[in-house]
């Protein structure tokens, strides 16, 4: 099976805005950006399984590839609860901080810590090896995406914000013979 995990392409939010499950508006450069990441892509058969996180950003190009995109909300972004919508710099310069050092287990007031997205995209990973989909695209969010490949290359979580992962980009796996290989990331 050849996996494709896509991260939605550029939003409008504002720099520095923290969003990672509130719904934000792609940015206006989405048509040449969704042409661009088209390109990068080769065709799809006609029973190549899309899924997408529910949220706009990454909704709004699924469709682009398919008519029948599965959503699932365990491809959600990070949830910041009470930080959801604020600036980074309006957040308590300390908790911010001791975050940053500790995202793996420190938790954003009422929302979650990398460890907490680690268990629920391994939930959905484990029953996406299981089927039996030549071709699949999973598009979703930059947090999903590290979880994900963190997950594939047993890498420790605290390490897994050293893969970047920008806006529109491509990374393939594949698998096979019960074994998962990293064609390329960040394409």
């Amino acid at each position: 099976m050849d996996i494709y995990l896509i991260r939605h392409t550029q939003t409008a939010a504002d720099s520095g805005l923290c969003y990672g499950q509130s719904n934000v508006a792609l940015a206006d450069s989405f048509p040449d950006e969704m042409t661009d990441l088209h390109q990068k892509l080769p065709e799809f058969d006609d029973d190549c399984k899309v899924f997408s996180s529910p949220l706009t950003r990454c909704l709004h190009l699924a469709k682009t590839f398919s008519d029948a995109v599965i959503t699932d909300d365990r491809l959600l972004e990070l949830d910041f609860g009470a930080w959801e919508g604020k600036r980074f710099d309006d957040i308590d310069a300390d908790a911010l901080q001791h975050w940053s050092n500790n995202f793996a287990t420190a938790t954003p007031p009422s929302g979650e810590n990398f460890e907490d997205l680690y268990q629920r995209t391994g939930n959905f990973w484990q029953e996406l090896l299981a089927t039996e989909a030549k071709q699949v695209l999973v598009i979703t969010h930059a947090g999903v995406i590290r979880a994900l490949l963190a997950r594939a290359l047993n890498m420790p979580l605290a390490n897994s914000f050293q893969l970047r992962i920008d806006p529109g980009s491509v990374h393939k796996l594949r698998h096979a013979d019960d074994y998962l290989y990293i064609e390329y990331i960040n394409l």
